[in-house]
């Protein structure tokens, strides 16, 4: 990662922290302690991946960063959801998040599922308010994908096959469906929300959308080799989980060399679908080899 997208990406990271924070803000009694649930979540730093992609796609196009940061957190907002109750007791059981308590151990389970809950739900007021865009089309078009990449036949869809897979023996076909839809579906919204926040054309968001289908693919290889060989103070949660469950992995099928390989020609491709875009792309291109050698 060079840096110039560490830069790129750091400071996008400043303006989603920020917003984020004015979108949540601090209250007293009983609503204080969901929000506060929310913010351990949502405020709990990382390099904000999905709305660095939403961002950087939205500049190609020359939209205004003060629309394009508010859908890069609206998808932040599911993003952070997605974990809050990943992390459950009911589904992956974990103790900790970005290197803190999740949220259910720092509160209690049901403060955790109000908490998701209503982080789901905040990121569709956002995008609907006229601040994100003055086009009530674009506007409608914005938490329409979204509501597509996040539900039934995008992540939510993808957590159910992926529980469903714990009792079958999937194979690598099987497991790219799978991930396409868990993971990789709300990063292909992040990046095509970019292009429809900053009016791009129907081809110009097709190409984003072959770009992150790839991206988003490597996204979990690598993240499966970290879980077999990273390290647990790296990734601020625990590791060895997939093989402690007896999950079908890329690095189950493929092997570590071999699911390193896909990863790296996933990625090569990504970059490849950018080149209609020209050096406007490059923090898009940047983010693809960023995926490739991230250590969490």
């Amino acid at each position: 990662m060079t840096g110039g997208f560490e830069a790129k990406i750091t400071e996008t990271a400043g303006l989603v922290e920020a917003a984020l924070d004015a979108f949540l803000p601090r209250s007293d009694g009983p609503l204080g302690r969901v929000t506060d649930a929310m913010r351990h979540s949502a405020l709990a730093g990382g390099k904000r991946l999905r709305p660095f992609l939403t961002i950087a796609a939205a500049d190609i196009f020359g939209a205004p960063r003060d629309r394009s940061v508010r859908v890069g957190c609206a998808l932040e907002m599911v993003h952070c959801y997605s974990l809050v109750h990943d992390d459950l007791p009911a589904m992956d059981d974990a103790d900790l998040r970005r290197g803190r308590p999740s949220v259910h151990k720092a509160f209690d389970d049901a403060t955790a599922i109000l908490a998701g809950d209503a982080l789901l739900t905040q990121a569709f007021e956002v995008l609907a308010d006229p601040a994100t865009h003055p086009d009530a089309s674009v506007r409608c078009r914005l938490i329409a994908d979204l509501a597509q990449a996040s539900g039934k036949i995008g992540m939510v869809g993808g957590q159910m096959i992926d529980i469903y897979a714990e009792q079958k023996a999937f194979d690598l076909h099987g497991i790219e469906e799978l991930q396409r839809l868990k993971t990789g579906a709300l990063i292909r919204c992040a990046t095509t929300s970019g292009g429809v926040v900053g009016e791009a054309s129907s081809e110009e968001i097709a190409a984003l959308e072959a770009y992150a289908e790839d991206l988003g693919l490597a996204f979990q290889i690598v993240d499966d080799l970290l879980d077999a060989f990273g390290a647990a103070e790296d990734l601020g949660k625990p590791v060895g989980q997939d093989a402690d469950m007896d999950k079908a992995t890329f690095v189950k099928l493929l092997g570590a060399d071999g699911a390193r390989q896909k990863a790296r020609e996933l990625v090569d491709r990504a970059k490849d679908r950018l080149s209609r875009f020209g050096e406007a792309a490059g923090p898009l291109a940047g983010a693809a080899d960023f995926v490739f050698v991230r250590k969490n």
